[in-house]
């Protein structure tokens, strides 16, 4: 496929790069246009070919700055769009899904969370009703079926399990303090299954709760499949760093049997965005690459506590290749609007980038706290996740917590869950 526009500019060069096969030609010189045999794609003002298809631009691609856009939306061969132009597409494909993967708009002015985070009330696709679908990759799946032509990436349908590792024991390894405030805690709350577990896991009768680790490996190992975990290294605990401190023989020697099996990442803690010197991030980083002796080059925040561009400027300063924070902490949904890999665009800098980023659109917390789903509810959204993802043949990436797999009473039924979901999708 040949694509013709009068400029080339870093934005669009980017969003091609990203939506199209590698071996696609952007060009600005209208004769060699004319002259290929390839597929034409024509974007610019006027038609130029009558064997093409014209999309008539929008400005996003070549301004420079950042600025408010207008956001009309309408409805396009079942999809919700905007952008609205001239052409055999109606819309500007190429600005829309830009404006949506790069995150154009946490560049604005915006509000911010309880946790200093972008609201996702303040995303054009909630407000629009499509945080639920892949909206880009659903645009490019329904061209292509109009247009067969079209040199779309070619990808298939890969399932992702991952975990962040915030607390990987209820009681063992903690302070005697904290052991003890917790037994009064549950005690004068009339817990006393609570405070009887507590009692057989120290006296070693009973395997600490949050201890899930053995259970994951055996489905993993039924299923087949090749987790991600994310893993909390604590220096100093905090009211939303909890974890073990990575100084624990214990967390040390958990680490590393991860490490030995599956892909493990960093996962930075709360105080660490808080952190302008980055020192904490980077040490860390280092700590955990000392306990399991291997390079870490891929994270993903604690709390998906992060800021455009700022977090992701240092995760490439301090040699991250690959981060899977994209996602919110507040509901399930395609923050990005696409379930597949691309790499971050610095729009303040206008220039690409090699920080390769994995968006999620499950986490089991957002279910629980936020969404308020009962167990079936959040089922069915993940299987609704799943589906839709393995119809334009995305990446579907999950996130649980070991913390939320227990055995407890109030955790059986999504441990139950999460293994009738494994067995369904891996028939």
């Amino acid at each position: 496929m040949i694509i013709y526009s009068a400029h080339i500019t870093n934005r669009l060069q980017y969003i091609v790069d990203t939506l199209f096969e590698a071996d696609v030609i952007l060009t600005d010189n209208v004769n060699e246009y004319k002259a290929s045999s390839l597929f034409k794609l024509n974007y610019s003002s006027t038609t130029i070919h009558d064997d093409e298809v014209w999309i008539k631009p929008h400005s996003l691609l070549f301004q420079t700055k950042i600025e408010v856009q207008t956001i009309d939306c309408f409805e396009w061969n079942g999809l919700t769009a905007f952008f609205k132009t001239e052409g055999t597409i109606a819309f500007d494909v190429l600005a829309a899904s830009f404006y949506l993967i790069s995150r154009y708009e946490e560049y604005l002015p915006h509000e911010k969370d309880e946790h200093a985070r972008y609201s996702h009330t303040n995303s054009t696709a909630y407000k629009n009703n499509f945080l639920y679908l892949p909206l880009v990759d659903l645009w490019l799946k329904k061209i292509k079926e109009v247009i067969r032509s079209l040199a779309i990436h070619n990808s298939q349908f890969t399932f992702i399990p991952t975990y962040d590792i915030d607390i990987a024991y209820q009681y063992l390894h903690h302070s005697v303090i904290k052991n003890v405030f917790i037994f009064y805690k549950e005690l004068l709350k009339g817990n006393f299954t609570a405070v009887v577990e507590q009692g057989n896991v120290y006296s070693g009768w009973k395997q600490d709760p949050f201890d899930t680790f053995n259970w994951l490996d055996a489905l993993h190992k039924k299923h087949k499949l090749q987790p991600v975990y994310f893993l909390l290294t604590l220096l100093r605990k905090g009211k939303f760093d909890r974890n073990v401190l990575a100084t624990k023989k214990a967390i040390k020697n958990l680490y590393q049997r991860l490490a030995e099996q599956y892909v493990t990442g960093l996962h930075p803690s709360y105080k660490s965005s808080e952190d302008v010197s980055n020192e904490l991030l980077l040490k860390e980083r280092n700590t955990l690459s000392n306990i399991i002796q291997h390079p870490i080059t891929i994270s993903r925040n604690h709390y998906l506590r992060f800021i455009v561009p700022q977090t992701y400027r240092t995760l490439i300063q301090q040699g991250f290749t690959d981060d899977y924070s994209m996602a919110y902490g507040s509901i399930n949904g395609f923050r990005a609007s696409t379930s597949k890999a691309f790499y971050w665009f610095d729009v303040e800098k206008n220039e690409s980038t090699e920080l390769l980023i994995h968006p999620f659109s499950f986490m089991e917390a957002n279910s629980i706290f936020h969404q308020k789903n009962t167990v079936q509810q959040a089922y069915a959204e993940m299987m609704q996740h799943y589906e839709i993802i393995q119809s334009v043949n995305g990446t579907f990436i999950s996130l649980f917590h070991n913390h939320f797999l227990t055995e407890q009473p109030e955790w059986i039924e999504w441990r139950k869950m999460y293994e009738q979901f494994l067995a369904a999708v891996s028939v």
